[in-house]
């Protein structure tokens, strides 16, 4: 064999470019690779899942809040009208009728609308060229309630249909009760698609973890027999896990934030324009309080963590497996 390798020379010579790699920086590998293909896909699934979550999380919180001003603003009216009826003046019942809620405890504005009034309200169904004089349209009287007083509903029905037998009061009840419900249904289900993208963000963990482990797992192997504890192994995971978590909550969340404050210009630049008005009836201003915004950055920080206690439970049932 010697006799060989004088004849022919070593097969490969590297001279002076023979690499020399200190045996502190070989020690100071991490086990967990940093820039791993998996490790940025997770990065990628988590801005994903974030971006999802906070886009829920904010429109659930424009809803609630447009939801509580238009309950706010409907509770403090009540609604009259007063129907034509044969024999009777409807001017007359019509006064006669606003005087008498005038007169009630609680209510601090009252206001009846004329007939050009009444005409303008029917004008975008009936459109403004049709001329209502035949028609037995109603006259609708408004008043406004004091916050914090409960109404005597059914002493001012008797009030008014004493003076005006054809009138009806309404106030509102249903219809808050309708715009309650919805906000109910809004808020389940943005609870149920949250539900939906945390467990979505463990399952993706778990599967990253147990790839992980997989392309790591002579060395993690090697730790666990000589005497390394599953903790010391289980904190590099988590340390890892939890900086990916935090890079993706970073990532998703604050295009979240960038896309809601995005849309407040846009709103404002759309403003009364008929577009503009229809999406600020139904979002209000649409624009986040600093409130939301908190709540979507601790949202982000939530992933994160949930992100990092999933590849720990993860790494925990796979360090069980070794042993």
């Amino acid at each position: 064999m010697s006799r060989m390798d004088d004849e022919h020379g070593p097969l490969v010579d590297l001279g002076t470019e023979r690499p020399q790699v200190p045996a502190r920086a070989r020690n100071m590998s991490p086990i967990v690779p940093r820039a791993s293909i998996s490790g940025r896909a997770l990065v990628a699934v988590v801005a994903i899942m974030t971006f999802l979550a906070s886009i829920t999380t904010g429109t659930v919180l424009l809803v609630s809040a447009s939801a509580a001003e238009w309950q706010s603003e409907v509770a403090s009216e009540i609604t009259m009208q007063v129907r034509p009826q044969a024999g009777r003046d409807l001017e007359r019942d019509v006064n006669a009728a606003a005087e008498a809620m005038r007169t009630q405890p609680g209510i601090v504005q009252v206001k009846p609308f004329s007939k050009d009034e009444s005409a303008r309200l029917l004008e975008p169904w009936l459109g403004s060229g049709l001329s209502i004089e035949q028609l037995p349209v109603p006259r609708v009287v408004v008043a406004r309630v004091q916050p914090g007083t409960t109404l005597d509903l059914a002493g001012l029905r008797r009030a008014v249909t004493q003076v005006a037998p054809s009138a009806s009061v309404d106030d509102h009840r249903a219809w808050i009760e309708r715009m309650r419900s919805m906000t109910g249904a809004t808020v389940f289900a943005g609870i149920g698609i949250l539900v939906l993208v945390i467990a979505a963000t463990i399952i993706s963990v778990s599967f990253a973890t147990r790839g992980a482990m997989a392309a790591n797992r002579p060395i993690v192997e090697v730790l666990h027999f000589v005497g390394a504890g599953d903790r010391y192994i289980a904190n590099h995971f988590l340390r890892h896990f939890l900086r990916l978590g935090l890079e993706g909550g970073v990532i998703g969340g604050g295009a979240a934030m960038l896309g809601f404050g995005f849309s407040e210009s846009i709103a404002a630049w759309f403003s009364g324009t008929p577009v503009g008005d229809q999406f600020a009836a139904l979002l209000g201003t649409f624009s986040l309080p600093p409130s939301g915004y908190l709540a979507l950055a601790v949202q982000a920080v939530a992933i994160a963590a949930i992100t990092a206690w999933a590849s720990r439970r993860t790494l925990f049932a796979t360090l069980d497996d070794i042993d």
